[in-house]
């Protein structure tokens, strides 16, 4: 049987560490939160791979559960304060709203696939500060909420300006942006009516569904 505590620990040390993750609360919290636990029983052996494992109860199309040095190195470039509200959008089965629980003061985590919205919900019962709401990834939240930090579980084409209007003056949004696999991750910061844009590092995670493609610009 897999030993998936050890799991954990050769996780952090071979695959976040390396990696630049220096990070030491979400060390200790990636090392704590059971990945396995996120997983289907005949996906839990691969919790804890370099790289994307697939959640096979999603019905709205392919979803992933991210890579770990991925998702470590998103919340890193993030810049997590204790006191931040935080908008986890493509929620999954939970596993990032629960590794964001540690570490933030609350989590709203937006899933628009009904099962998995099921099965997060029964993942993240006993955390008290995380809230599940069902609803489309590209809207938010549908309350009327502004938040310190939006992490989007996922690649994408850009982010769209509903996103940006739930974000505080001086928040941020950590994504995976670009089209195909090799993307990169942009740390956008909100500044009045406008926002700046940091490309942090290159990241190979898969695309999430639930947003449009960018508008081709009109050419004669």
């Amino acid at each position: 049987m897999l030993n998936f505590a050890q799991a954990r620990t050769n996780m952090v040390d071979s695959q976040l560490r390396p990696n630049g993750v220096t990070d030491g609360r979400i060390l200790d919290t990636m090392q704590s939160v059971k990945r396995e636990n996120f997983l289907g029983q005949a996906q839990e052996s691969l919790a804890y791979m370099d790289g994307d494992v697939a959640l096979n109860e999603a019905t709205d199309g392919p979803r992933f559960l991210i890579e770990p040095m991925a998702f470590a190195r998103m919340l890193q470039f993030a810049e997590l304060d204790p006191g931040d509200r935080v908008l986890d959008i493509g929620a999954g089965t939970g596993y990032g709203a629960a590794v964001l629980a540690q570490l933030v003061l609350n989590v709203t985590a937006v899933e628009q696939d009904t099962g998995l919205v099921a099965l997060a919900r029964q993942n993240l019962a006993a955390l008290a500060n995380v809230v599940i709401v069902e609803g489309s990834h590209a809207h938010g939240s549908p309350q009327s909420e502004m938040f310190d930090l939006i992490v989007i579980e996922g690649r994408i084409d850009e982010v769209p300006s509903a996103l940006f209007s739930q974000v505080k003056d001086g928040g941020r949004v950590v994504a995976a942006i670009g089209s195909r696999d090799n993307a990169q991750c942009c740390v956008y910061r909100k500044s009045g009516h406008t926002h700046t844009k940091r490309i942090a590092f290159d990241i190979s995670v898969a695309a999430l569904p639930g947003f449009g493609k960018p508008k081709t610009a009109f050419a004669f």
